[in-house]
């Protein structure tokens, strides 16, 4: 089969390399999947420039966590109806030497998870870090119904899936936080109330008018060392800043600010969700894509020839949205 794999971490145009590689079998309790599309997000490209590590886990690696394809080989114990099933697909490359940037994958059966019919399985590709991403941190820790909800970088993977999560689970007013007017139409489309470019307009201000003074019950943030204060100067006391990100390895938190305010800070990483997280994610996403209740902003589609420049799109946050691969036919 063919994949793309590096044997190094560096820049994108230096280590990725498409190569031929032996087309792997299902195990007992996994399937395979014929990869049509491979989803590329800053994680992968995290990994790849070697930002968190250097050294790499396993001689070579085939990239990505995301993806989307069809079922085509079932191991032992796996039901063999599951053949010719569509499917999305999580953790592909977490802890594991070969991702989705390749024509073949093989996983658990749990991590194939059935594509509604008349979904794009492009669309697919964004679920398994941008979509569960949004939805936990939306959901955890008794949800957003009835609360006022922040969702910072609201045009990004995740914060575009927030908005929408957080309006069909009953959050009373969103806000989102974004750096352009094309950023800030996404945000409006997917159902912000209030929209505010933090590069031109006092955040903290418009979010405490908008508010009434009171301050926001929810923050689910994608940068916190460069927004601490800010959440904090917005945070209603007793009220949570959900963490799934950061621009920096330390972010400093303001203690007296957060202290006074009891403010909670969440933080968590989507690829260790725990399984009855998971599986609610997982059960909520299906239905509402069986019934077409969500918008996916899909920035860039390129074929699989093109990795290094899908994976410079990203790091340089040169597209708004999320950039997926081209791999196979669906």
């Amino acid at each position: 089969m063919l994949a793309a794999i590096y044997r190094r971490t560096g820049p994108a145009a230096e280590v990725l390399a498409i190569e031929e590689l032996p087309t792997p079998t299902p195990g007992p309790g996994e399937v395979r999947a014929r990869v049509s599309w491979s989803g590329i997000n800053p994680s992968d490209v995290k990994s790849r420039a070697g930002l968190r590590n250097k050294t790499l886990p396993f001689p070579w690696i085939v990239p990505h966590s995301d993806g989307a394809g069809v079922i085509d080989q079932a191991g032992e114990g796996v039901d063999a109806a599951r053949i010719g099933e569509r499917v999305w697909l999580w953790n592909a490359a977490w802890g594991r030497a070969c991702g989705t940037a390749a024509e073949y994958v093989v996983l658990p059966a749990m991590q194939a998870v059935r594509l509604p019919d008349g979904i794009d399985p492009a669309a697919g590709a964004c679920l398994g870090i941008p979509a569960l991403t949004a939805y936990h941190a939306v959901m955890v820790d008794g949800g957003v119904a009835g609360k006022s909800v922040l969702v910072a970088g609201g045009a990004g993977a995740v914060g575009h899936y927030a908005i929408q999560l957080a309006k069909l689970r009953g959050a009373r007013q969103v806000v989102a936080t974004v750096s352009s007017e094309e950023k800030a139409a996404l945000a409006r489309a997917a159902g912000a109330d209030l929209v505010v470019n933090y590069k031109s307009e006092d955040v903290v201000r418009k979010c405490l008018d908008f508010t009434g003074g009171a301050g926001l019950e929810r923050i689910i943030e994608v940068d916190l060392a460069a927004n601490a204060m800010t959440d904090l100067a917005v945070l209603r006391p007793e009220a949570d800043i959900v963490v799934y990100g950061s621009g920096a390895a330390e972010a400093a938190i303001p203690f007296f600010p957060a202290i006074v305010k009891h403010a909670r800070l969440r933080f968590f990483i989507v690829y260790n969700l725990n399984p009855e997280d998971r599986a609610r994610a997982i059960a909520d996403l299906t239905q509402l894509l069986a019934t077409n209740r969500l918008q996916h902003n899909i920035a860039a589609r390129l074929p699989l020839a093109r990795i290094a420049e899908a994976h410079e799109l990203v790091e340089g946050g040169r597209v708004v949205g999320n950039v997926v691969l081209e791999v196979g036919q669906a």
